[in-house]
Protein backbone atom coordinates (compact mmCIF):
# COMPACT_ATOMS: atom_id res chain seq x y z
CA UNK A 1 0.00 0.00 0.00
CA UNK A 2 1.28 3.41 -0.93
CA UNK A 3 -0.59 6.46 0.37
CA UNK A 4 0.77 9.95 0.85
CA UNK A 5 0.24 13.68 1.07
CA UNK A 6 2.94 15.58 -0.75
CA UNK A 7 3.78 19.04 -2.01
CA UNK A 8 5.70 17.50 -4.94
CA UNK A 9 4.19 16.93 -8.39
CA UNK A 10 2.42 13.61 -8.87
CA UNK A 11 3.39 11.24 -11.68
CA UNK A 12 0.84 8.99 -13.35
CA UNK A 13 3.71 6.87 -14.71
CA UNK A 14 5.16 6.45 -11.19
CA UNK A 15 1.73 5.38 -9.92
CA UNK A 16 1.44 2.79 -12.71
CA UNK A 17 4.91 1.45 -11.83
CA UNK A 18 3.94 1.21 -8.15
CA UNK A 19 0.97 -0.96 -9.17
CA UNK A 20 3.01 -3.47 -11.19
CA UNK A 21 3.28 -7.04 -10.01
CA UNK A 22 3.04 -10.64 -11.18
CA UNK A 23 -0.47 -11.98 -11.64
CA UNK A 24 -2.12 -8.57 -11.47
CA UNK A 25 -4.31 -8.64 -14.56
CA UNK A 26 -6.34 -5.54 -13.71
CA UNK A 27 -4.60 -2.22 -13.09
CA UNK A 28 -6.60 1.00 -12.88
CA UNK A 29 -5.14 4.45 -12.28
CA UNK A 30 -7.35 7.51 -11.80
CA UNK A 31 -5.73 10.94 -11.95
CA UNK A 32 -7.58 14.12 -11.08
CA UNK A 33 -6.35 17.42 -12.54
CA UNK A 34 -7.12 20.98 -11.50
CA UNK A 35 -9.61 22.37 -14.02
CA UNK A 36 -9.67 25.98 -15.24
CA UNK A 37 -13.32 26.33 -14.19
CA UNK A 38 -15.13 29.63 -14.40
CA UNK A 39 -16.04 30.97 -10.99
CA UNK A 40 -17.40 34.27 -9.78
CA UNK A 41 -14.76 36.80 -10.70
CA UNK A 42 -12.82 34.77 -13.24
CA UNK A 43 -11.04 31.55 -14.10
CA UNK A 44 -9.41 29.11 -11.67
CA UNK A 45 -5.64 29.24 -12.25
CA UNK A 46 -4.68 27.10 -9.24
CA UNK A 47 -6.03 25.42 -6.15
CA UNK A 48 -4.46 25.74 -2.72
CA UNK A 49 -4.84 22.47 -0.79
CA UNK A 50 -4.35 22.17 2.94
CA UNK A 51 -5.02 19.36 5.37
CA UNK A 52 -5.02 18.26 8.95
CA UNK A 53 -2.01 16.10 8.09
CA UNK A 54 -2.22 13.57 10.96
CA UNK A 55 -5.95 13.01 10.52
CA UNK A 56 -5.71 12.90 6.72
CA UNK A 57 -2.82 10.42 6.68
CA UNK A 58 -4.56 8.15 9.16
CA UNK A 59 -7.71 8.17 7.01
CA UNK A 60 -5.74 7.53 3.78
CA UNK A 61 -4.18 4.45 5.42
CA UNK A 62 -7.62 3.20 6.49
CA UNK A 63 -9.08 3.69 3.01
CA UNK A 64 -6.16 1.85 1.39
CA UNK A 65 -6.46 -1.05 3.86
CA UNK A 66 -10.20 -1.31 3.23
CA UNK A 67 -9.63 -1.44 -0.55
CA UNK A 68 -7.25 -4.35 -0.03
CA UNK A 69 -9.73 -6.24 2.17
CA UNK A 70 -12.95 -5.45 0.32
CA UNK A 71 -11.77 -5.71 -3.28
CA UNK A 72 -8.69 -7.91 -3.02
CA UNK A 73 -6.42 -5.12 -4.24
CA UNK A 74 -2.88 -6.41 -3.97
CA UNK A 75 -1.38 -2.99 -4.72
CA UNK A 76 -2.86 0.41 -3.93
CA UNK A 77 -1.76 3.99 -4.52
CA UNK A 78 -3.60 6.90 -2.93
CA UNK A 79 -1.72 10.18 -3.36
CA UNK A 80 -2.88 13.75 -2.87
CA UNK A 81 -1.07 17.05 -3.34
CA UNK A 82 -1.01 19.75 -0.70
CA UNK A 83 0.00 23.35 -1.27
CA UNK A 84 -0.58 25.19 -4.54
CA UNK A 85 -1.45 23.12 -7.62
CA UNK A 86 -1.72 24.92 -10.96
CA UNK A 87 -4.57 24.45 -13.41
CA UNK A 88 -3.82 21.40 -15.56
CA UNK A 89 -1.60 19.72 -12.96
CA UNK A 90 -2.47 16.43 -11.26
CA UNK A 91 -3.77 16.94 -7.72
CA UNK A 92 -4.78 13.37 -6.83
CA UNK A 93 -4.05 9.81 -7.96
CA UNK A 94 -5.96 6.73 -6.85
CA UNK A 95 -5.06 3.35 -8.26
CA UNK A 96 -5.50 -0.34 -7.62
CA UNK A 97 -4.09 -3.57 -8.97
CA UNK A 98 -6.05 -6.79 -8.66
CA UNK A 99 -6.15 -10.18 -10.30
CA UNK A 100 -9.07 -9.11 -12.50
CA UNK A 101 -10.27 -5.83 -14.01
CA UNK A 102 -13.72 -5.68 -12.40
CA UNK A 103 -12.24 -5.67 -8.91
CA UNK A 104 -9.52 -3.17 -9.94
CA UNK A 105 -12.14 -0.74 -11.29
CA UNK A 106 -14.27 -1.15 -8.16
CA UNK A 107 -11.28 -0.65 -5.86
CA UNK A 108 -10.06 2.45 -7.71
CA UNK A 109 -13.55 3.98 -7.62
CA UNK A 110 -13.83 3.24 -3.91
CA UNK A 111 -10.43 4.83 -3.27
CA UNK A 112 -11.18 8.14 -4.97
CA UNK A 113 -14.79 8.42 -3.79
CA UNK A 114 -13.90 7.66 -0.18
CA UNK A 115 -10.93 10.06 -0.28
CA UNK A 116 -13.14 12.88 -1.58
CA UNK A 117 -15.87 12.05 0.96
CA UNK A 118 -13.90 11.57 4.14
CA UNK A 119 -10.30 12.82 4.11
CA UNK A 120 -9.50 16.11 5.87
CA UNK A 121 -8.22 17.99 2.81
CA UNK A 122 -9.57 21.43 1.89
CA UNK A 123 -9.10 23.55 -1.19
CA UNK A 124 -9.32 27.23 -2.03
CA UNK A 125 -9.34 28.48 -5.60
CA UNK A 126 -6.96 31.10 -6.93
CA UNK A 127 -8.96 33.01 -9.54
CA UNK A 128 -7.72 35.29 -12.31
CA UNK A 129 -10.20 37.74 -13.85
CA UNK A 130 -11.15 36.89 -17.42
CA UNK A 131 -12.59 34.15 -19.54
CA UNK A 132 -11.46 30.61 -20.07
CA UNK A 133 -9.83 30.16 -23.50
CA UNK A 134 -12.23 28.76 -26.08
CA UNK A 135 -11.45 25.50 -27.83
CA UNK A 136 -11.33 25.53 -31.61
CA UNK A 137 -14.39 23.86 -33.14
CA UNK A 138 -14.02 20.12 -33.62
CA UNK A 139 -13.62 18.85 -37.17
CA UNK A 140 -16.22 16.45 -38.43
CA UNK A 141 -14.98 13.04 -39.41
CA UNK A 142 -15.11 12.19 -43.10
CA UNK A 143 -14.99 15.75 -44.42
CA UNK A 144 -12.06 16.92 -46.43
CA UNK A 145 -10.48 20.35 -46.21
CA UNK A 146 -10.98 21.11 -49.84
Amino acid sequence: MDWRLTSRPLSIAAAARALEGPGLGGVVVFAGRVRPDREAGGIVVALDYESDRATAERRLAEIAATARRRFGAERVVLWHRVGTVASGDVSVIAGAACGHRDRAFAAARYLIEELKRSVAIWKRAQVRPGRRPRRPPARRAGRSAG
